[in-house]
């Protein structure tokens, strides 16, 4: 229920409308990233780090919770830059590849293309789901074309090849199916940029894990799911971040197995901040007074 809460409720986060930002990738595909860009009302502007928000599989810039945080980033004076990142949302149409969990040369490359009054405010990246492992992934690897202050990962599965497993197990049959539906869904919406291979492939996949072995990993240039889940996973990169982040899980998560959490030695790189609770889901965390992985990142921005 932490998990499906949003889709059931349908709750709205009101954001003004922002201004809508292209990011032309550098790799000769000719795809374009699209965004939205919300300033700060006012006085509010506090001349905080751009906010830069990534989301998870099958999401967009206008999934529930990037315009929840959204709002409190706001609030607390930070521009925020909602990122459909590429193929997902309304960048579908502009783009002939899609994301995936460790695509981290988008991310690099939308931050180089910042216009300068952005760019000289650095940034901060906070990604959910797939987007958070791309997130801790990102900050692993530095080589930033801005400052990056901090970030924050939610519901992060950092162990790629774990969570497609336990995510294609049959207690979560239902909810797995109607995602990788959603992804087979926009290969045919969009078959005539991503090509008819690809599109063929993915409406062969009988599940998440063949879907990454017959269309993500060797689109990409890795040998089959193996490969991508081990080259891409979180967890390998945790040791080698060196700004501050925060790290929000739930080990009743039903999509991602808590023995990576329970395992990795935090403590071992203090840059890393776990918020790690026994309940909440995956990326739910409702309670009293509100969401609180958003009530965690409002007090970890206000110790940094």
């Amino acid at each position: 229920m932490q998990t499906i809460r949003n889709t059931l409720a349908k709750p709205v986060y009101p954001l003004p409308p922002g201004t809508e930002m292209r990011f032309a990738m550098a790799d000769g595909s000719g795809d374009v990233l699209l965004g939205r860009l919300n300033h700060p009302e006012g006085a509010a502007d506090a001349g905080r780090p751009l906010a830069v928000l990534l989301h998870g599989l099958t999401g967009s810039a206008d999934s529930f919770y990037v315009r929840a945080t959204a709002c409190l980033l706001l609030a607390r004076g930070h521009p925020v830059l909602r990122l459909n990142l590429r193929g997902a949302g309304p960048s579908a149409p502009g783009c002939t590849r899609r994301y995936h969990a460790g695509r981290t040369g988008d991310v690099r490359r939308v931050l180089g293309l910042l216009p300068p009054d952005l760019a000289e405010r650095g940034a901060l990246l906070i990604g959910w789901s797939l987007g958070g492992n791309c997130t801790l992934k990102f900050l692993a690897e530095g080589d930033f074309p801005v400052p990056v202050h901090a970030g924050a990962a939610i519901s992060a599965p950092i162990d790629l090849a774990a969570s497609s497993r336990l995510f294609g197990s049959p207690p979560n049959r239902l909810y797995h199916n109607r995602l990788l539906g959603q992804m087979k869904a926009d290969m045919q919406d969009n078959r005539a940029r991503v090509g008819d291979r690809w599109a063929d492939a993915a409406l062969s996949a009988r599940d998440l894990w063949d879907f990454d072995d017959k269309v993500v990993a060797p689109w990409n240039g890795w040998s089959g799911a193996p490969e991508y889940y081990a080259v891409n996973s979180a967890l390998s990169f945790l040791p080698r971040i060196g700004v501050p982040t925060l790290i929000v899980h739930a080990l009743d998560d039903p999509w991602i197995p808590p023995a990576a959490y329970l395992e990795f030695p935090w403590s071992d790189n203090p840059w890393l901040y776990p918020a790690i609770s026994r309940a909440g889901g995956h990326v739910g965390f409702h309670g009293v007074g509100g969401v609180w992985s958003d009530r965690c990142l409002d007090l970890f921005l206000d110790r940094l």
